[in-house]
């Protein structure tokens, strides 16, 4: 099984970031993953927020798609890391 990728937007004294830290800690046990954290106020972090229209930190992105903000729920994540990963889109019409 490969690694998902999780982007970690968050932003100094925040405690919901480290909240998010400490679930993708445990939910890393279970399952392989690419943690990367990126500082929200960072140019990199700005643009990232925008795109995934993340209001506020810590937010979460899951294999590069916006997945939460907020307080990060364990039950959402290792759902969403249960199910099959989605396939990348298609650059080839589809045959009729």
């Amino acid at each position: 099984m490969s690694a998902r990728r999780i982007t970690l937007l968050t932003q100094a004294d925040c405690a919901l970031c480290e909240h998010a830290k400490t679930v993708l800690a445990k939910v890393r046990a279970d399952h392989p993953l690419d943690i990367t954290e990126v500082d929200l106020t960072s140019e990199e972090g700005q643009r990232l927020g925008a795109e995934a229209q993340v209001l506020f930190a810590p937010g979460v992105l899951l294999d590069g798609r916006p997945f939460s903000y907020g307080r990060l729920s364990e039950r959402r994540l290792r759902r969403a890391l249960n199910s099959a990963p989605a396939a990348p889109p298609t650059t080839e019409p589809t045959p009729h």
